[in-house]
């Protein structure tokens, strides 16, 4: 009797996990849903657009370009390191320019912006709930969705394929200054050989991750915000929970888009 109470337990408490997650996945598509559709709504608000362009974009640039020189830099040694096995080490320039406009740029723009702006979005909007703010643009005829959620959007979607663009060019100045500088790679051979094997889809591609990991980060940081329970500690969750939720949805599409666009 006992291990039937035990095992109906267990399965019970599976049961609870699931409705919660389908429950949690259903709330994200309801606030999705909404988002999208006061995007294309009047009123607009071009000053609050402008004022979180700058944030996102403008603000992100340093973070953005520290993390894609050094990781550029670390790319050269290490392809130079595995190419020198099999005495391939000119491929150095065409797979650290490859690797990271396709992959290594946008998923760690995306990533380091989840922790900069994600996180940032969701204190501020979680921290207007508990202060009971977003009631009062409700009391004063303004949508809170309209206001705080769109332009945060817009502005994370637009600016993002400027910051991963950017962040490429940066990268890919990390494994020259490495490849030239550490290695003895010729200047114009490195610089020819980059140019030589980068195509256009190559750069789109990361451009159109960059976008989606964009507005992933904008939406995980404004939904999560508006979920904030009562209290700093109810804050300090929906913070953390924007930033984790964030980055694994960007790991996950990441592979999709990667799937999608580069299956043939």
């Amino acid at each position: 009797m006992q291990a039937i109470l035990l095992i109906n337990s267990f399965f019970a408490s599976i049961g609870r996990s699931t409705l919660a997650l389908l429950a949690s996945i259903g709330r994200l598509v309801i606030f999705m849903a909404d988002s999208l559709g006061h995007i294309v709504r009047p009123p607009f608000y071009p000053a609050e657009f402008l004022q979180q362009l700058l944030r996102i974009g403008y603000f992100s640039l340093p973070v953005v370009g520290l993390t894609t020189l050094f990781t550029g830099g670390a790319l050269a040694l290490q392809i130079y390191a595995g190419g020198a096995r099999f005495n391939a080490e000119s491929v150095v320039p065409s797979i650290v320019a490859i690797g990271m406009v396709r992959e290594l740029g946008p998923v760690l723009a995306g990533l380091m912006v989840a922790g900069r702006v994600g996180a940032s979005i969701a204190a501020e909007i979680g921290t207007m709930k508990v202060t009971e703010q977003i009631d009062a643009l409700t009391t004063l005829s303004t949508h809170p969705v309209k206001y705080l959620v769109v332009p945060r959007i817009l502005a994370a979607t637009l600016a993002m394929p400027v910051l991963v663009l950017i962040g490429n060019i940066i990268g890919v100045m990390g494994g020259y200054l490495v490849g030239v500088y550490r290695l003895d790679f010729n200047s114009a051979a490195y610089i020819s050989n980059t140019v030589d094997f980068l195509e256009t889809a190559d750069v789109t591609s990361g451009l159109i991750k960059a976008a989606v990991f964009g507005f992933i980060v904008a939406v995980m940081g404004c939904y999560n915000g508006f979920q904030s329970e009562r209290g700093a500690q109810g804050v300090g969750q929906a913070t953390t929970n924007a930033v984790v939720s964030a980055s694994i949805l960007i790991l996950a599409s990441n592979y999709l888009l990667t799937e999608l666009l580069f299956s043939a």
